[in-house]
């Protein structure tokens, strides 16, 4: 995505790499469950104004690229995900599974790492906002 998101008052582009487990490591999302958490997630991540960019589930994890907006922390949203997303599961798929642990599916903690734009990019345009600033200070003073 090469444009940023808007709200009322608010540029941002805000993506963070997300992994979570289910409890115990147990490899339920292969099977079954696997095909459905996808679409489920994208619609979660919608509920909180968030975007699923990318995302993957492996046998014993879940990898997530989510786009965020500001007003929300990132713990908000991951625990909304993982919440809801359990509570479905449980309904979906409680009954019939032995050993199904519903609402406590997933692990409580969760990795999260923010994925900007390079930092010496950054890092050179703080260093040569101030000499850009006063070329343009001197263009306008030919006007």
């Amino acid at each position: 995505m090469d444009e940023f998101e808007s709200l009322s008052h608010t540029k941002w582009e805000c993506k963070y790499h997300i992994v979570f487990i289910p409890k115990y490591r147990r490899k339920v999302l292969y099977g079954e469950l696997k095909k459905y958490l996808g679409p489920v997630f994208r619609q979660l991540a919608e509920q909180r104004e968030s975007r699923v960019e990318e995302g993957h589930l492996m046998p014993d994890h879940v990898h997530m690229l989510l786009s965020i907006p500001p007003k929300y922390a990132v713990s908000q949203v991951v625990g909304y995900i993982k919440g809801k997303s359990a509570i479905h599961l449980a309904r979906v798929y409680g009954e019939r599974k032995r050993g199904f642990v519903g609402q406590s599916f997933w692990a409580r903690g969760y990795f999260v790492s923010t994925v900007g734009r390079d930092e010496t990019v950054v890092r050179d345009y703080i260093k040569n906002q101030e000499s850009e600033d006063q070329k343009l200070e001197q263009m306008n003073l030919w006007r």
